[in-house]
């Protein structure tokens, strides 16, 4: 597996990739399996995976802080049962399992009801629960999904609370949810080396209870402040808003107490994925920086190369050369992934085309998992002198993850492409 956005160049033909990666340091609390990224892996391509849990008391911020004395509140323990871990990918080879339901990394199949204490405020470590993780280059990763439930019944998150320059003990119930899943976007994953890669779970206090009086919650007789159905419910509910967004991801899935299913975005993460209004979503649209962030690929006889051409006023312009058609309209295909879009709002998708053969080619903005159309699909008529492609569109359904496609198979020609952009145009 890839990050995309580091992805410098990848063609790809007859289910064979490339890819590049950044390296970034991380610590904290690990579990996985670094071993694996220091194995002998010429026979074999490895990318390791590990995980570290934790407690920040700071802003929502990159470097985390512990808590300070005067902190309003401290977490004395809090845990949650680790069930499941999973990674969400796009493909340019053969699967054989649901994409849109991530591939599964852990439990192995044979262990398929193994779960792992996780204690985000002890820092205790596990070494070797992701041994046999092995993140293959066979895709490019959108995000790592994990999946908790509480540990049992009565499980709380426990601290104390600052009223009146005293602290008072609290206890906050996690009966609201039966099970989580955190879907962390492949930005906020870091590389390790260039086979390892870290994925930090944290819960951000502040995050959490900002905003909420905690102080002026009622205090039982057995002088702890309760937060759950009964006591204090309706900050309990208020914090039960709060809770899994606290922990940073792109999005999440939960099923509450009463079995009812959910799932959103954190509004801010997904802010900043989406970017403003008039930024363009394509990267390197103007291909000056050669084949990055695009992927060419062709499959089913197709066959093609791609190169960049520097016009004398210092522009690019992509040519891309069929010397085979294939079967189909997609046996030749350039395409962009990760293009953020919005439900509902209004976008416009502009390029410049020409060819030395005059005929149709499909023009799309799709899913990378289940391959529907959310954006548009046109087959417009590329003419032989340049001319503008512009369509305006409003997506199907909010997405970070959408697919740009250009699919010109079929027919022997050369395409030339230049200034590709997809931005909104409504706020």
């Amino acid at each position: 597996m890839r990050f995309f956005k580091s992805i410098a160049c990848c063609c790809i033909s007859a289910f064979a990739l490339v890819g590049c990666s950044d390296s970034k340091a991380t610590a904290g609390i690990e579990i996985g399996n670094p071993s694996l990224a220091d194995a002998d892996t010429v026979a074999k391509v490895a990318l390791a995976l590990t995980a570290d849990f934790s407690v920040d008391y700071d802003d929502v911020k990159v470097l985390a802080k512990g808590a300070a004395k005067d902190e309003p509140v401290l977490l004395d323990s809090f845990s949650m049962a680790l069930t499941q871990v999973r990674s969400y990918s796009s493909y340019y080879v053969s699967i054989n399992f649901d994409a849109t339901q991530g591939l599964p990394l852990w439990p192995e199949e044979n262990a398929a009801d193994s779960v792992i204490g996780i204690s985000f405020t002890e820092g205790s470590a596990v070494d070797d629960a992701f041994s046999n993780i092995n993140l293959k280059d066979e895709g490019f990763l959108k995000e790592i999904g994990v999946c908790f439930r509480p540990e049992k019944a009565n499980a709380a998150i426990r601290g104390k609370v600052l009223v009146n320059g005293d602290y008072v003990p609290f206890e906050y119930s996690l009966s609201a949810i039966q099970n989580m899943t955190l879907r962390y976007h492949f930005s906020q994953v870091e590389w390790v080396t260039d086979s390892l890669v870290n994925l930090s779970v944290v819960f951000h206090v502040r995050y959490f209870v900002d905003g909420v009086d905690l102080a002026s919650a009622a205090v039982s007789d057995d002088g702890v402040i309760h937060f759950n159905a009964s006591e204090n419910a309706v900050l309990w509910n208020k914090l039960n808003q709060r809770f899994i967004p606290s922990f940073r991801p792109l999005r999440f899935e939960y099923t509450d107490a009463q079995g009812n299913q959910a799932e959103d975005y954190v509004k801010d993460i997904w802010d900043g994925i989406v970017g403003k209004m008039s930024d363009n979503t394509i990267e390197n649209g103007d291909f000056s920086k050669g084949m990055d962030h695009w992927v060419f690929f062709t499959q089913l006889n197709g066959e093609a190369t791609a190169n960049i051409i520097e016009e004398k006023s210092g522009g690019h312009i992509l040519e891309v050369n069929v010397t085979n058609g294939g079967n189909k309209s997609y046996s030749v295909q350039l395409i962009q992934e990760d293009v953020a879009l919005v439900e509902g709002k209004k976008y416009k998708c502009v390029f410049t085309i020409w060819s030395n053969v005059e005929g149709k080619i499909t023009a799309r903005i799709g899913t990378y998992d289940d391959y529907e159309t959310v954006g548009f699909q046109e087959h417009p008529i590329v003419k032989t002198t340049g001319q503008s492609f512009e369509k305006e569109f409003s997506p199907r359904q909010s997405t970070p993850f959408a697919r740009f496609e250009l699919n010109l198979g079929n027919e022997v020609r050369k395409f030339y492409i230049k200034e590709v952009k997809i931005y909104r145009i409504e706020e």
